[in-house]
């Protein structure tokens, strides 16, 4: 038989050690990210309607196309437009409730200081308004030209590729990354976020750029020798064809599955999670309520190194997606579920623009307490997103008003997920790339088919107890504690969907000797080979007990949440302009309940509809007539019954 993965040369000749602890399971302990009960109150209450203008005017003048940072009096007066009441009084009529806003880009302190006075008025004017206030706190990439004119000592700071050059921000030469675990930024940048807290009185810090992972700067190749040196042995690193940890360098380029270059992968993902919580403790010394956000962009179908959400958003409570829209286009379903998912298992609302119907149903389904930013309003006129000219579109309208109006069906709403799939950091990075490819066809089987489920990360393996079924589909790198966790999970009732070959390997990617989950009950584990169907492997592994089952076609898609005293069933349609019918929908409600009500709502509609549904035992079946872009059928159970059973 065929190994799962291939085993690289530096496992293979190294003999029978143990290799070192992974920062993947020895970083920081715990979470920084602010439980419920924690955040402002506001966040709950109202939920987040967004209109973002963070871009201040002197990057705006270089990033338009001038060699120089002096505006035009066309531009002074239209920024001066969008700072004032009446700009604030449109962005209320739209339903907004939150303003991401500039403060501090990268430029320089001297030579934004207009920019960051504008800052702390404008926010001024938005508290008095009621409005909540989200700041650009800074880039990944500062201006140099400009930064270097008031902070020689920022030449340091610059993150350099492997030639070393400075690496620059896409095609803009004038902005340089900057490495972001350097003492001196991080102490320059402390006095950022204290300005942000203190002087803006701001209620969420917006960290941008947070994908780009350190380099071969001088401090990034002393920090890498220091984690080498403190995650393996001497003999761990000989075995791996390595010396001395002071005279290793980064590696270059390429998928190498050598020591170093896992190690590098490990490292990187690991400096940008330290980095975001380092700011974080700061900051939160200054507020302890204080929102933290950063944008690593979605999580995307696999792991991605320098970016690993599960490590990252531990220490904030928002990031963004910016990527693709959503919508059902030639066969293929296109989604930000996979954004939504992360995001809410790690009790994260995701931002992202939401031009669109179907992008406001998708968040209000799937997204934790936001709606999104509906618009954008640099220099005063409102479009749908940055750099469009496409107005805010009308359509939109109903579905804020009704996002706003109905809090309440949003409003601690817990979702309810039957099965786990676990995106193994080790699998997903190190080994081939079929084994991710498995775990993201295993996620869109799920989706297609409306299956209440969660996608978790390792870290999350703690709390295994809360899904019915683990699915590994694709895991073929885990450690002996992750093991460990597996088995306690089947222990106390869980079962295990395996599919392909699972821990073949140990999470440096060194094949294990011998089949690690044997002797596990027969009746709790189920495998299934690579070429299996997801879904069928999954519902079998079930046993027809799951939560929320749905007969519609593909494009269709749901979320399960519950409240107290009641289950919600959100529906989707990404079919543009063509309405689902008749989509039959059956529920399992809690233990020893008994349904007492169920009506349909949606922005489309003023007026709720109260729907026939039939109960048999624990599960009542009902028919939707219709779904546009999203319905939500609210089903009332039994209090007292429903308290007994929990």
């Amino acid at each position: 038989m065929a190994r799962a993965v291939r085993t690289p040369f530096w496992a293979r000749n190294g003999g029978s050690f143990l290799l070192g602890a992974s920062l993947i399971t020895s970083g920081h302990a715990g979470s920084l990210t602010l439980r419920p009960a924690e955040r402002p109150a506001w966040l709950q209450t109202e939920g987040v309607v967004m209109a973002g203008d963070w871009e201040p005017l002197l990057f705006r003048v270089r990033r338009d196309g001038s060699r120089g940072y002096d505006p035009s009096p066309d531009q002074l007066a239209a920024y001066a437009r969008e700072h004032t009441p009446e700009m604030i009084a449109q962005l209320k009529a739209l339903g907004v409730n939150f303003v991401m806003m500039h403060a501090y880009k990268g430029f320089g302190l001297g030579a934004e200081r207009q920019s960051m006075d504008d800052a702390v008025r404008f926010a001024r004017l938005c508290h008095e308004a009621g409005l909540h206030v989200g700041v650009y706190n800074f880039s990944g990439a500062f201006g140099w030209e400009l930064l270097f004119k008031e902070h020689p000592e920022a030449k340091d700071w610059v993150l350099l590729d492997q030639a070393g050059k400075p690496v620059t921000y896409d095609s803009a030469p004038y902005r340089y990354f900057w490495n972001r675990n350097h003492p001196g930024a991080q102490k320059f940048y402390q006095g950022l976020v204290r300005f942000a807290v203190r002087d803006v009185r701001a209620d969420l810090l917006h960290f941008d750029n947070y994908n780009v992972g350190p380099g071969f700067d001088a401090c990034s190749v002393q920090r890498f020798q220091r984690y080498l040196k403190r995650t393996f042995s001497s003999k761990e690193l000989r075995a791996g064809g390595l010396g001395d940890p002071k005279r290793i360098l980064p590696p270059g380029g390429g998928g190498k599955d050598d020591l170093l270059s896992l190690a590098w992968r490990d490292f990187s993902c690991q400096s940008l999670a330290d980095s975001y919580r380092d700011l974080g403790r700061y900051a939160r010394r200054q507020r302890k309520d204080i929102l933290l956000e950063c944008n690593p962009g979605g999580p995307g179908q696999r792991i991605q190194p320098p970016v690993d959400h599960g490590r990252v958003l531990t220490s904030g409570e928002a990031f963004w997606d910016e990527g693709v829209a959503p919508g059902y286009r030639d066969g293929i379903l296109r989604t930000r579920i996979r954004t939504y998912k992360v995001g809410r298992g790690l009790k994260n609302l995701a931002f992202a623009y939401t031009t669109t119907p179907l992008e406001a149903a998708e968040a209000m389904a799937f997204n934790l307490d936001c709606l999104g930013c509906v618009c954008w309003f640099e220099y005063g006129k409102l479009v749908a997103r940055p750099g469009s000219d496409q107005p805010v579109s009308t359509n939109l309208a109903p579905y804020v008003r009704f996002y706003t109006g109905h809090r309440e069906l949003f409003r601690k709403a817990e979702t309810i997920a039957d099965v786990a799939v676990l995106r193994s950091f080790a699998s997903q990075v190190y080994a081939e790339p079929r084994w991710a490819q498995l775990t993201s066809r295993a996620e869109q089987a799920l989706i297609e088919e409306r299956v209440p489920f969660q996608i978790i990360h390792d870290q999350q393996m703690r709390d295994l107890h809360r899904y019915q079924v683990l699915v590994l589909a694709g895991c073929v790198a885990l450690s002996d504690s992750q093991i460990k966790r597996l088995r306690d999970y089947v222990a106390f009732g869980g079962r295990l969907c395996i599919i392909g070959p699972v821990a073949t390997h140990d999470e440096w990617l060194r094949q294990r000797s011998k089949p690690i989950l044997q002797g596990l009950p027969p009746a709790k584990v189920f495998r299934f080979p690579e070429s299996d169907d997801c879904l069928a492997a999954v519902q079998r592994v079930c046993g027809g007990r799951l939560s929320l089952t749905i007969e519609a076609p593909t494009g269709l898609c749901a979320e399960l949440t519950e409240q107290v005293g009641r289950r919600l069933v959100h529906l989707v349609n990404y079919h543009a302009n063509a309405p689902l019918t008749n989509a039959v929908v059956n529920l399992r409600l809690p233990a020893k309940t008994k349904a007492k009500a169920l009506r349909l709502m949606s922005p489309e509609r003023p007026e709720s509809l109260a729907l026939p549904f039939e109960q048999i035992s624990d599960s009542i079946s009902f028919k939707v007539p219709q779904v546009n872009v999203y319905e939500i059928a609210v089903v009332e159970f039994d209090n007292d019954r429903a308290s007994r059973a929990r």
